[in-house]
């Protein structure tokens, strides 16, 4: 992170503007919405900055910046549309002490003006580093349809509120009571009584908050999906974020462990393939501690929690405990790579049924009714198959697969790093050497990617030669 996003208070503080004309024009409506003291300099002003000037909302010097004129400054805006003169102007300003803005120069710059959604006092403010400026035009204008115009309202309402709802314990019965107001009871009171609606219903609320006991302690077991945010459900996502505690597996990204409060306890409990693990009796136990001390806990697992999650013994051990608990799917891996791979899990003349298997257990390998998964038309999706693949290889071929059976490797499914291999159940513990695969990959047993289909037979036909079938 370049620039590190602040709001500074700028009551009562000097801002420089070193031109008068439409670049200065942009910059202006915006920090005329401040309570700075706004000095202008330039020549010719463009018919706004005179319109301002005579409004008394800005001071208007028709000249070119001059050394000293910066002086007490907080902030300097060089926006002259001249690169030569832009310069000078910034130069004055840093010799002043003000922090420098020159309009379109990243480099020269010493902050940036993010783009505002603006429902004072609510202010959502989007950077992007300079690199995409249409990008941050484009999020402030979802932003903008998302929010409601009344939302500055109910804020400016909440803040006088705040000190009657001291009344109300801090911690979680406090943040119910403002998720109540601000998630849609304040602006239906709004919309109904005006704002003596809403100070009457922020009362209601109050008392409910007041006399209701604090809410007992709860674990949701939710499914973070494959990898990428845009796969959560709704719940999964609001869950996340009004949890105190969050327990997650080491596969789940950064990007979905950001969508909790900055308040809440966040926890890894990775458990790595061949390598050192948390236990499952240590999660267990730390999801029975913070239940039972009233907590709301999240805890996240890869895919789907009920897809080799152990979930049963988490289950298991909240029931004992006496802790009350739900399971909120997610999008289990199999799926997100068949999605990835353009194919259907199940396929009319192919298979009708598909298994999900584990390649691992506890114990090391899994067994399974390795006749029936050779039969042809056998579809699998095999977890934790990667480093189990000669063991697969071998007892499906050994009770009758053909070398030539399909298998689809993707690995890291639906993230940006994505990567998948079409290859052969002869073919496949070489295949997956040769592809460097080392992240997390689902095995798609006797299924082609869509776009590799071709290339697959050739590969098919070339086995097929070299073991004297044809």
């Amino acid at each position: 992170m370049r620039h590190f996003p602040i709001f500074l208070d700028l009551t009562g503080r000097r801002i420089v503007v070193s031109g008068a004309g439409e670049c200065a024009v942009s910059k202006l409506r915006l920090l005329l919405k401040t309570d700075a003291n706004i000095a202008v300099f330039g020549l010719s002003p463009v018919p706004q900055v005179q319109s301002w000037a005579a409004e008394g909302r800005i001071d208007l010097v028709e000249r070119a910046i001059e050394d000293g004129d910066a002086e007490g400054a907080s902030l300097l805006y060089a926006a002259n549309e001249d690169e030569q003169e832009d310069a000078r102007a910034a130069a004055i300003g840093r010799k002043a002490g003000a922090l420098v803005n020159i309009v379109d120069d990243l480099d020269g710059s010493q902050f940036i003006t993010p783009a505002i959604v603006d429902r004072d006092p609510v202010t959502v403010a989007i950077g992007t580093e300079g690199a995409a400026p249409v990008l941050a035009r484009s999020i402030k204008a979802e932003l903008e349809e998302r929010l409601p115009a009344s939302l500055g309202v109910l804020a400016r309402i909440g803040q006088a509120f705040r000190e009657r709802a001291a009344m109300i314990a801090q911690g979680r019965g406090r943040r119910d009571f403002w998720s109540r107001y601000y998630s849609g009871e304040g602006d239906a009171a709004l919309k109904q009584g005006g704002e003596a609606g809403v100070h009457a219903r922020l009362e209601e609320l109050l008392t409910d908050a007041i006399e209701t006991r604090p809410r007992a302690g709860h674990v949701a077991l939710i499914g973070a999906g494959p990898g990428d945010p845009d796969l959560l459900t709704v719940k999964a996502r609001r869950l996340i974020h009004e949890a105190d505690v969050l327990l997650h597996d080491r596969l789940v990204p950064q990007a979905i462990i950001e969508l909790a409060r900055r308040e809440a306890l966040i926890i890894e409990t990775g458990k790595t393939g061949y390598g050192p693990s948390w236990k499952q009796e240590d999660i267990n136990a730390l999801l029975i501690e913070h239940g039972l001390q009233g907590a709301q806990v999240a805890r996240l697992k890869s895919g789907d929690p009920a897809i080799f999650g152990r979930l049963d013994e988490e289950l298991d051990a909240l029931d004992e405990a006496g802790i009350s608990w739900e399971i909120v799917p997610g999008i289990t891996s199999a799926s997100a790579a068949a999605a990835a791979s353009g194919l259907s899990l199940t396929k009319r003349g192919r298979n009708s049924s598909i298994r999900f298997l584990t390649a691992r257990e506890v114990e090391g390998f899994a067994e399974h009714e390795w006749r029936d998964l050779a039969k042809p038309g056998a579809g699998a999706a095999i977890y934790m198959g990667v480093r189990a693949a000669s063991f697969l290889r071998g007892r499906l071929m050994m009770h009758g697969a053909k070398a030539d059976t399909p298998v689809t490797v993707v690995e890291n499914a639906s993230r940006v790093d994505q990567k998948t291999i079409a290859t052969t159940l002869l073919a496949l513990p070489d295949a997956i050497a040769e592809a460097g695969v080392t992240g997390p990959a689902v095995l798609l047993y006797g299924m082609t990617p869509r776009k590799a289909a071709t290339a697959v037979q050739v590969v098919a036909e070339q086995i097929h030669e070299q073991a004297g079938v044809l």
